[in-house]
């Protein structure tokens, strides 16, 4: 067990997976089934295990709340934001996937659901995770 003597703020991966469809995408979201921001949508993700690296805590994520199975996930950003949570200190590490065509998911663990949804027809999401998938997206298209 670690000790410190002073706060350290928590590790956390998050996962976007997405379909391109035509001039369009489609990413995949978990309705989150605990607080904080119950019952809100948001990236597949959670907090890394102490024996795991971070794509390994990612892919690992991915699964238990999605049901879904990614050999390779690229890492895309770091967030670090001081308030992105509200329950503590938080910096998550983005990684994501480009998948050939849609998956069937289902929700598990600490997600209630998981569903595809338009990319540019995003429900309410919790932390930034608007904000991660709008420059995501935005990054995506100038690299075309």
């Amino acid at each position: 067990m670690y000790t410190y003597n002073y706060p350290r703020a928590a590790l956390t991966v998050d996962a976007i997976v997405y379909v391109k469809m035509g001039g369009s995408a489609s990413v995949l979201l978990i309705e989150r089934g605990h607080e904080p921001f119950k019952n809100k949508w948001a990236l597949p993700g959670g907090f890394i295990e102490m024996d795991e690296t971070l794509e390994t805590a990612c892919k690992r994520e991915l699964l238990e709340e999605t049901g879904l199975i990614v050999d390779k996930m690229t890492q895309f950003k770091t967030y670090d934001a001081i308030n992105r949570d509200p329950r503590h200190r938080t910096i998550s590490v983005i990684y994501f996937a480009e998948l050939n065509e849609k998956q069937p998911v289902k929700g598990g663990d600490d997600a209630s659901k998981a569903e595809w949804f338009p990319a540019t027809d995003l429900p309410e999401l919790a932390f930034d995770h608007r904000q991660i998938l709008n420059e995501f997206f935005d990054k995506i298209k100038k690299e075309r």
